[in-house]
């Protein structure tokens, strides 16, 4: 019974933690700016931060929380889509 208590008390904490913004916006190592999906699913290269956001808020409904900057000196990159036609938007 005590285990179940445990479960049951570590769920609900869980579940007051904000999930993690879907999308990062951040630079390349050129100074690009880029959208990332954590799922994976659609991102890009823009040509400046408003582009990338426009874009970012368009793809989650203007959800403010699912969309968040990247901290202070990371640096994104798109290794992980495949590579396609230069799309610069």
């Amino acid at each position: 019974m005590a285990n179940a208590q445990h479960i049951q008390r570590r769920s609900a904490h869980s579940s007051l933690l904000p999930a993690p913004a879907r999308f990062i916006v951040g630079r390349d190592r050129r100074g690009s700016w880029i959208v990332q999906d954590r799922q994976g699913l659609v991102g890009g290269l823009f040509r400046n931060e408003a582009a990338a956001l426009h874009f970012a808020a368009e793809e989650c409904n203007h959800n403010p929380a699912d969309i968040c900057h990247a901290p202070e000196g990371v640096v994104l990159d798109l290794d992980g889509f495949p590579a396609a036609s230069s799309n610069l938007h």
